[in-house]
């Protein structure tokens, strides 16, 4: 008997030990916290040291080109920006020049398996304001070199 109540003596102190050594671990790591940022619990903003220069204009056109998304202002453009921007990049868009064709059963597929909305009679102009903007190319993804003066390397 007096063996099990050792037993549990040394088991209760255990327990107590390690709440101990956990507690001052947890408050060694909060002091941390606090001597590298005194002011992390400082609620007032604090101006930036900085001037930091912010577009708030998300539609600004310049040179002929919608800024935020790099595409180019033509009849349509805000409905591009609003039906296809909002779900995947402008370069996407754009790097897929498709016809006419490819692209309303483009829109039909994302439709079908990607959850897009019906685009109702915005579907015509979108489809014609890709069409007309970034046409079918041949080229690939780059023209083939031409008049390259090649030179023989030397050993």
């Amino acid at each position: 008997m007096k063996d099990e109540e050792l037993f549990k003596k040394v088991k209760r102190l255990y327990h107590l030990t390690l709440t101990g050594l956990s507690f001052i671990v947890v408050m060694g790591v909060f002091v941390t916290i606090l001597y590298q940022n005194p002011n992390i619990f400082t609620f007032e903003e604090e101006a930036p040291a900085v001037a930091v220069v912010q577009e708030t204009d998300q539609d600004l056109i310049k040179d002929g080109i919608h800024v935020r998304t790099g595409l180019i202002d033509a009849p349509g453009l805000m409905l591009v920006v609003n039906n296809c921007t909002g779900c995947h990049s402008s370069k996407l868009v754009t790097a897929n020049r498709m016809n006419e064709e490819r692209w309303n059963a483009t829109i039909k597929w994302m439709q079908e398996t990607q959850g897009l909305w019906d685009l109702g009679e915005n579907q015509e102009a979108i489809v014609e304001y890709l069409v007309s903007n970034y046409p079918v190319s041949d080229k690939g993804r780059r023209e083939n070199l031409a008049n390259i003066e090649w030179y023989q390397l030397e050993n």
